[in-house]
């Protein structure tokens, strides 16, 4: 079954490792020793990221890294963006009308 980058970043625990390997590349074992959780439970979330192609796997020698895949980030930003353009519109408006307010004092 394929998930969608949504389905993966909904998990406190995904997101957390996505946080991890963001700017450098670990094994499961680093990552394990973040979370209170057992090996396995990270694997599963780490398969997960996968599926979503959110993470990639890299073979070095006997060590597997898993390595962020920011350009599939890139959905969540596109789906977020309209909304952030509303709040910067909104939040834009209340300084308007505060300065308003202030200046009547």
């Amino acid at each position: 079954m394929r998930r969608d980058v949504f389905q993966a970043i909904a998990d406190p625990t995904r997101r957390a490792i996505i946080g991890l390997i963001a700017s450098v590349a670990m094994t499961p074992n680093a990552i394990a020793e973040h979370f209170d959780m057992s090996r396995q439970a990270v694997s599963k979330h780490l398969r997960i990221l996968t599926e979503c192609q959110l993470v990639k796997q890299e073979q070095t020698g006997r060590e597997i890294y898993y390595h962020l895949q920011p350009k599939k980030m890139k959905v969540v930003a596109d789906f977020i963006e309209p909304y952030r353009q509303m709040w910067e519109a909104k939040f834009d408006q209340l300084d308007k009308v505060l300065t308003k307010l202030k200046s009547k004092k």
